[in-house]
């Protein structure tokens, strides 16, 4: 009996890990920025289509995660000289049949939660055609990351990625579908929640630099080299805050909400002076979860300012 209870306890944290349910919070913070813009805009929002944006989003991070580790282990990328944490395939917890079934099995969630979205937010058949078409190419975005011969994870094009899904994509359709209207005002703060996403997957391809170089995983930050990438992460960073205080003053007709931004001035100045300055990749495990509080910290009170302003 004991020896069942832990064999299934191992399963569980394995998948645990594999679904690296740390990230999902990065999957609303889209979804939440662009309903709150909504709102801003003298939007009454539905909540109905606000929960199935929701779900949607998180549903397509499981899937995106669930197949990069399919397709990094595939691919003898994961091996244990791996800086990060180790993942259930990695692990030998998780077979590949396993994983394909899994894979398989949140896609379908996916397409379910995605079809329950558009039948109550769509307004138009052109709207429904649109959103079915940005729904296809999402699925099949969050499973080539890594997925297939030519994987774009693994040719630098990792950060346009997510830059168009978390930002753009996530922001501007959640903002349509609860206004129905397209407003470029919007643009600005889509691409500072998108280069706030592109932050933690920079902290991310940094730490790993030596071991994707080896297997053949060629992302942004190894084309840059470790130099430049240094600078290319606090750009992004500054670009990011910058979008958002942007979008801060400008809803609020030149009231910046400063406690929002004061905030998180301490942890942003840290992050971005131990970004500069690292020694060892070693350093950055301790930063990736403070890139991830960035994102969540800034979406957030921007968020929360917009709607109760």
């Amino acid at each position: 009996m004991k020896a069942a209870a832990t064999e299934a306890t191992s399963a569980w944290r394995a998948w645990t890990i594999s679904l690296r349910l740390q990230t999902l919070p990065l999957a609303c913070c889209g979804i939440l920025l662009g309903s709150a813009l909504a709102v801003a805009s003298g939007a009454t929002p539905d909540r109905a289509v606000f929960a199935l944006a929701l779900i949607t989003a998180v549903l397509l991070q499981l899937l995106a995660n669930l197949a990069n580790d399919y397709g990094d282990f595939s691919k003898s990328a994961d091996t244990s000289a791996r800086l990060g944490p180790q993942r259930g395939m990695q692990m030998g917890m998780i077979s590949l049949a396993q994983m394909r079934r899994a894979l398989w099995f949140t896609a379908t969630l996916c397409l379910l939660a995605g079809g329950a979205l558009l039948t109550i937010a769509c307004r138009s058949t052109t709207d429904m055609l649109v959103f079915l078409g940005l729904g296809k190419v999402s699925i099949i975005a969050a499973l080539t990351y890594t997925l297939g011969r030519h994987a774009y994870g693994y040719l630098g094009l990792g950060d346009l990625s997510v830059l168009v899904f978390f930002g753009l994509v996530a922001v501007g359709g959640s903002y349509y579908l609860q206004t129905g209207r397209i407003d470029p005002h919007v643009t600005v703060p889509a691409i500072g929640c998108g280069l706030l996403s592109v932050l933690v997957l920079n902290v991310n391809n940094m730490r790993d630099m030596d071991e994707d170089r080896k297997h053949g995983k060629i992302t942004l930050a190894i084309r840059l080299g470790a130099r430049r990438a240094r600078y290319y992460h606090l750009l992004v960073l500054l670009a990011g805050l910058g979008a958002l205080a942007w979008t801060a003053w400008h809803s609020g007709q030149g009231r910046l909400a400063p406690w929002g931004f004061l905030l998180m001035a301490p942890l942003a100045v840290s992050h971005a002076s131990t970004m500069l300055h690292y020694a060892k990749a070693e350093e950055l495990r301790a930063q990736l979860p403070v890139s991830v509080s960035l994102n969540i910290l800034s979406i957030g009170l921007l968020a929360l300012d917009l709607i109760f302003r």
